[in-house]
């Protein structure tokens, strides 16, 4: 029942309505208290004004005048605080009445209670109606009981009296629970109710898929403190969903390598046993075509024959090498080196290419040029390939230029003005033989072979849009080592070496 309840039905439940509780009863506790201080007020003003008229009435007795005890007791009658006043004699006769109703006591019980000279007080039924009696013996001037006192007051002026008081009180109660439930209800709400509806509606927003909100820290100390540990918690479970994405990814890129990996591999090894079956043959019909042409009798039109099918032997010898370069699993010669001197090295291999295409190549090196430990061979085959394919595919202007990457990198930029890479041939343009090149211009191993490279010295090639130039910008990262680490490894190779 309790788990079904709101916060406000708890709260009038388990507070307001023990509150109330305790106050009925101390309330009833005390009202009877104040009754019961309140009846005995009432029985003491009997008693005085019974006290007020005893002297005069004993004297008046004493003296037998009775005229004057009558006057007496109708003084006491117009004080209008009771209901009647009556004087007995010591034999319990009655010697004079003031009042609506005579009361008729039994004569000896007078008669017993003057002998024995008590003031007395008590209820009794007068007639059905019930009266509070004061009983004040008379006494004459030597000390003698002379007779009796009976001054009475209607009950009803008692429970009148009470009732009032009790209904006063049961409104001021009526008012004071109605007051303070009132204020307990509003202080709810204005302290406790509108943040907590606050915080469900932020809940509520990120059920609905809004995981970026966050709520306000408002409010009192405990909703603050509520609040931030909610914000606390779905910054956590963001964390953790990024943490499990990036895990996901990463764990797809390592999939995806490894399968790469071992499709290169197979790949690889195919090539090396194509290679190897074509380099023969391919030596004996260049072989034959040479020697055709050192004969004397060989006519302008079998001579061109001949030259045609030495070139065609070449194209296929070139790409038997690239097919060997990519499956060769070769060792690398790391030492130090800097990327200027290989982009210097590759753009001199390149020359004749550049002033057939009336291409440009701009160079711009850091100061200082960082050292990297690398095979520089393979390095410059990288570079080679690089601005071979960006000459081939139309580009006229080219740039390259390196920086540091961080403190253990180098991030080395080929840009052209070429066509570009599309977005659709990115993701495949590092596999082994694809190409964009028209049939039997190219083989669709230099990108790979370039791939290989980088990844053997333990970096990094992407393609984006050249923001400089507008056509494709390769970027690569290396690693970049210190002097004194290369010539540590340079040691181990040569020992190693030594030891063989």
């Amino acid at each position: 029942m309790r788990n079904r309840l709101s916060l406000r039905w708890v709260l009038i439940f388990q507070v307001l309505a023990p509150l109330l509780a305790a106050m009925l009863v101390f309330t009833f506790i005390g009202l009877r208290t104040l009754e019961v201080a309140l009846e005995k007020r009432l029985q003491e003003d009997v008693e005085l004004v019974a006290r007020a008229v005893r002297l005069p009435i004993s004297h008046s007795l004493e003296r037998g005048q009775q005229a004057d005890v009558r006057q007496a007791l109708e003084s006491v009658f117009r004080i209008g605080r009771v209901y009647g006043a009556y004087v007995y004699d010591t034999e319990g006769d009655l010697v004079a009445a003031v009042g609506a109703v005579n009361p008729a006591p039994r004569t000896r019980d007078v008669a017993r209670m003057a002998a024995e000279g008590e003031r007395q007080g008590a209820y009794q039924q007068i007639q059905g109606q019930e009266v509070y009696s004061y009983f004040l013996p008379l006494s004459d001037s030597g000390g003698r009981i002379s007779g009796l006192l009976q001054v009475t007051r209607r009950g009803s002026d008692f429970q009148n009296l009470v009732s009032s008081l009790r209904w006063q009180a049961g409104l001021v109660i009526l008012l004071a629970g109605g007051l303070m439930s009132l204020m307990v209800l509003v202080g709810h709400r204005r302290a406790i109710g509108r943040h907590f509806e606050v915080l469900i509606g932020n809940m509520a927003r990120v059920e609905a898929g809004d995981r970026k909100h966050r709520a306000d820290e408002d409010g009192p100390l405990e909703i603050r403190r509520l609040t931030r540990a909610l914000n606390t918690m779905l910054d956590a479970v963001d964390q953790a969903q990024r943490e499990v994405a990036e895990r996901r990814e990463a764990q797809g890129r390592l999939e995806e390598q490894l399968r790469q990996a071992e499709k290169l591999a197979a790949i690889g090894r195919l090539a090396s046993g194509v290679a190897h079956e074509l380099g023969t043959p391919l030596s004996v019909i260049d072989g034959k075509a040479q020697r055709g042409l050192r004969r004397s009798d060989v006519d302008d039109d079998r001579a061109a024959t001949l030259k045609q099918i030495r070139g065609e032997v070449a194209r296929m010898e070139h790409i038997v090498r690239q097919l060997l370069e990519f499956g060769r699993a070769r060792n690398r010669n790391l030492r130090d080196t800097t990327l200027g001197v290989l982009v210097a090295a590759a753009a001199g291999a390149l020359e004749p290419l550049f002033n057939e295409h009336d291409a440009v190549l701009d160079l711009r090196p850091p100061l200082p040029d960082p050292p990297v430990l690398a095979d520089p061979v393979r390095l410059e085959q990288v570079l080679v390939n690089l601005l071979r394919n960006a000459i081939q595919a139309g580009a006229r202007n080219l740039r390259v230029e390196w920086e540091p990457d961080g403190e253990d990198g180098v991030l080395l930029q080929v840009h052209d003005d070429g066509p570009g890479v599309s977005e659709q041939d990115r993701p495949r343009l590092f596999e082994p033989f694809f190409t964009t090149k028209s049939v039997g211009e190219g083989t669709g191993l230099g990108l790979s072979v370039v791939h290989g490279i980088v990844q053997e010295h333990g970096g990094e090639i992407r393609v984006i849009d050249s923001e400089t130039l507008g056509g494709a910008c390769f970027l690569i990262n290396l690693p970049l080592h210190a002097a004194d680490a290369g010539q540590e490894e340079r040691h181990e190779q040569q020992g190693e070496k030594q030891t063989s």
